[in-house]
């Protein structure tokens, strides 16, 4: 069974299935193809527990992982963004990797953890 609803000049079509004596809409969610990723499930997780109507908003017009989709992008050029200005403001060449590997593993981790908090207040948990 179809149903076609007009509202402002679009037109709605919704299917439905007899289950017993009940009619039930056929529901399509749409599928993204992008990665949600680490900060996307963060930023999901953040939603849920922390802001429910925004997630549920999102969840009901099927928008959320085109959402968290987008936001694990930001996050990832952001982050590489942000790594690349702390290894140049402190230094950290490929002449320091050359001079003293330890060193340079040891400047490197700290930058990318500090990087990843920034992103973490600046996107993610807001």
């Amino acid at each position: 069974m179809t149903i076609s609803c007009k509202a402002k000049g679009d037109t709605l079509k919704i299917e439905y299935t007899k289950v017993g004596d009940y009619y039930l809409p056929n529901l399509d969610y749409p599928e993204e193809a992008r990665p949600i990723g680490c900060c996307g499930m963060l930023r999901k997780e953040y939603l849920k527990a922390h802001k429910s109507g925004t997630y549920t908003y999102l969840l009901l017009t099927a928008r959320l992982d085109s959402y968290l989709a987008d936001l694990n992008e930001q996050s990832q050029e952001h982050f590489e963004l942000i790594e690349a200005q702390m290894r140049s403001a402190e230094g950290v060449t490929e002449k320091l990797k050359r001079q003293n590997p330890m060193e340079w593993v040891r400047h490197c981790n700290n930058i990318r953890n500090r990087a990843a908090e920034i992103i973490k207040q600046e996107l993610i948990y807001v």
